[in-house]
């Protein structure tokens, strides 16, 4: 039946219905469990298995080898994975910022929520950095003043979290209370731009992250975080990231 003639036919229906005063009362309903019970279509099943078995090759490649598990729980202010994540997003990202503006990325801040599994010991596949990254988030860099940065270091201080660094150095002293705050090793400068590296979630205020909204612009290098890992992986044979002094509480 035309589409048009369905839609006349119920509108009659409901006028009619309406019309003779019949009302809606009462709906059932019943569950439908999906479970292994339920027979499968062979023919589908036959259709879909090459592409299966290609997309499970492809995240199967190895790309590098890992000589330890790493877990974003391993440290208290910075992590080794967490810093592998930031490390990789300052190499894999700064050649392509440096291509557009001709400038470096000076910072790079992530979250320490975004790490969702670990790096486990033995062969990485790009199944490892979907596991890892399982998110469509994506590097943004924004442009901040030096005060504005400030307010960055202040929130990791009240954070007292590991969210993954790099180029930025800081150090609390045994009561949280901040020591030092360094960009590529000099102090920050409250009208200085600084070009902070981190992903489009965060700079949106993802974990309250408040102070990219003085960002005096943003510059988005359509890069999954994801992508990064996966170049960041294939340039290396081995993988042994530390935790270091680039967040850190001292006595």
């Amino acid at each position: 039946m035309n589409i048009k003639y369905q839609i006349l036919s119920l509108s009659l229906l409901c006028f009619l219905s309406c019309k003779n005063e019949h009302h809606l009362t009462k709906i059932e309903g019943s569950r439908l469990e999906i479970n292994d019970s339920l027979n499968s279509d062979s023919s589908i099943d036959e259709f879909i298995k090459p592409y299966r078995e290609n997309v499970n090759k492809t995240l199967d490649s190895v790309l590098a080898y890992s000589v330890d598990t790493y877990s974003k729980k391993d440290g208290e202010l910075n992590t080794a994975i967490g810093n592998l994540m930031a490390d990789a997003v300052l190499q894999e990202s700064n050649p392509v910022f440096l291509s557009r503006t001709g400038e470096n990325i000076d910072a790079v801040l992530l979250n320490h929520g975004g790490i969702r599994a670990i790096l486990s010991k033995g062969d990485v596949t790009i199944r490892t950095a979907y596991e890892i990254m399982p998110f469509e988030n994506s590097v943004v860099v924004a442009d901040l003043k030096g005060k504005h940065v400030k307010e960055l270091v202040n929130y990791l201080t009240f954070a007292k979290r590991a969210h993954p660094i790099a180029g930025l150095e800081v150090e609390l002293d045994k009561d949280y209370n901040l020591k030092k705050a360094l960009i590529n090793g000099a102090i920050i400068e409250d009208d200085k731009t600084y070009h902070i590296a981190t992903n489009d979630y965060l700079y949106n205020g993802g974990d309250r992250m408040a102070f990219f909204k003085s960002s005096d612009s943003l510059h988005v290098l359509n890069y999954k975080i994801r992508n990064v890992l996966i170049d960041y992986f294939s340039k290396k044979d081995t993988l042994n990231p530390k935790i270091d002094n680039r967040f850190i509480k001292t006595n």
